[in-house]
């Protein structure tokens, strides 16, 4: 799904502002509006079939979660349970998703959490990455999405609120030191 206003509207110096997804307004300029579409153009998704993509996964995975290193086997185990996406721009991992499909005592919640490296944020591509996963969790029969972050990813926390997720969990894992926030879309 894109990220596509909804309503746009011409502003006396040319620029247009739209009505996004989430009720704010933005600004679009032509250099924003071409960025946008560059980065968003470019970008491939793919589910991690062999070791090279399940290390770009686990390497991105590591460097948003630092308190949380996995092991190559580790993420193996991860995608024999979960759906895993690497997101590439040009060739280059860009992003990683994880969505947790509804289990056992919650057969209605699933968790989609979409991790776009740092040097690639603010240009659409975790946009993408959320709704793809978003979609997948609804096809596997979600209506509750819940998504975790950690606290010290302000970027993570921000992006979650913007899309209305709220906060209902705060809690730190044995031995670790930083909090992981549980969130829930409203």
């Amino acid at each position: 799904m894109t990220a596509v206003p909804h309503e746009q509207h011409e502003q006396e110096d040319g620029s247009r502002s739209a009505a996004c997804l989430h009720g704010r307004r933005i600004r679009l300029t032509a250099r924003r509006v071409s960025r946008f579409a560059t980065a968003v153009a470019n970008l491939i998704f793919t589910q991690p079939a062999d070791d090279a993509t399940l290390a770009d996964w686990q390497h991105i995975h590591n460097v948003i979660i630092p308190t949380d290193v996995l092991s190559l086997e580790e993420v193996r185990e991860r995608a024999g349970r979960n759906h895993l996406v690497v997101a590439y721009r040009d060739g280059e991992p860009v992003g990683c998703m994880t969505v947790r499909p509804p289990a056992g005592g919650n057969p209605t919640t699933a968790t989609v959490i979409a991790r776009i490296l740092p040097a690639h944020r603010r240009q659409g591509l975790g946009e993408q990455l959320y709704q793809r996963g978003l979609e997948h969790a609804r096809a596997l029969g979600a209506t509750v999405i819940e998504t975790v972050v950690l606290a010290t990813n302000e970027d993570g926390l921000r992006f979650a609120h913007a899309r209305g997720f709220t906060e209902f969990d705060r809690y730190i894992l044995p031995g670790d030191t930083i909090a992981y926030v549980d969130l829930r879309l409203t």
